[in-house]
């Protein structure tokens, strides 16, 4: 082979083994590096992906808890069944709720109003 190809001796053996544990340390070091870089990728970027997708989830959800008439954009989902089914399970802390929201808005409506009369009070 070697009068074949002249050009292209073949290694000594002490060569091939020089060469192999060339190749075996790059490979190390190649695996150290992607292990290094698939951690950060996990603790790093990994949270907020999670993160985001948890966030979009629950934001999808929550525009059908808000709205009826959305069942068109919010495709086959049945958010006026889970609607009628929290209001069932939790009827009175709901209306507790609501009622707490009403009083919130009459005390700043009347907080309101009294800065309107004060204003034309003083003009």
């Amino acid at each position: 082979m070697k009068d074949e190809y002249p050009l292209y001796p073949e290694l000594p053996e002490a060569g091939k083994v020089e060469a192999q544990k060339l190749i075996d340390d790059f490979k190390g070091k190649l695996k150290k590096a992607a292990d290094e870089a698939i951690a950060d990728m996990y603790c790093d970027v990994a949270v907020f992906i999670e993160s985001d997708s948890w966030s979009n989830y629950r934001n999808k959800m929550m525009d059908g808890f808000r709205d009826y008439g959305n069942r068109k954009i919010q495709g086959d989902y049945d958010f006026k069944e889970i609607r009628k089914a929290i209001y069932k399970e939790f009827r009175e802390d709901i209306i507790e709720d609501l009622n707490q929201d009403m009083v919130d808005e009459i005390a700043s409506l009347k907080k309101q109003l009294e800065s309107e009369r004060e204003f034309k009070r003083r003009y």
